[in-house]
Formats: C-alpha cells, sequence, structure tokens
C-alpha cells in the first residue's frame, strides 16, 4: 500500500495536506519534510483515506498537533492514538 498527500491551497494563509493510503517509514520522512517547507499560518492534515500509521507517524502527528497543526477527518483508532502519545510527551 503507498501514500499519497496531496496539498491543497484554501486561502493565502491556509493550506491542507490531504494523506491517503499508509502512513508509515519514509512515507512520515515526507510527510515532515512537507510540513517543514510550509510557510501558511494554518496547516491541516487531512486523514479521512489514512488506512494504516505506524508509530513513527502517530508521533509525528502528535507532536505536530501540540505544535497547533490541525488534524483532521482522523479515524479513530489513530484519534485515541494520538491522544495516548501527547499524554506521554
Amino acid at each position: 500500500m503507498t501514500c499519497k498527500i496531496h496539498r491543497q491551497v484554501i486561502d493565502k494563509h491556509s493550506v491542507d495536506l490531504l494523506i491517503s493510503g499508509r502512513l508509515s517509514g519514509n512515507h512520515v520522512n515526507t510527510l515532515r519534510t512537507l510540513v517543514e517547507q510550509e510557510e501558511s499560518s494554518a496547516l491541516t492534515l487531512d486523514l479521512s483515506n489514512v488506512r494504516l500509521v505506524d508509530g513513527e507517524a502517530v508521533k509525528l502527528l502528535a507532536t505536530y498537533e501540540s505544535g497547533g497543526v490541525k488534524i483532521s477527518n482522523c479515524p479513530l483508532y489513530v484519534r485515541e492514538w494520538i491522544k495516548r502519545e501527547r499524554e506521554a510527551i
């Protein structure tokens, strides 16, 4: 299974990254690079089409959410995992 990340500009101050497939391994590094490149003041990670994640992905998502990145349409099992990870930070 692959991972696709589509960048969608909402307006000049906000960007959505639509993620689909499996977020793990090298895809986590790709997401990290894309997020670091964003200069918009409002970044949203849309996880509505994410099917699988690994521990490294969840740690990254928890860190981003703590830093102000919005995570939308998150599968319930991923949301619970992120919540536990944020409590451990």
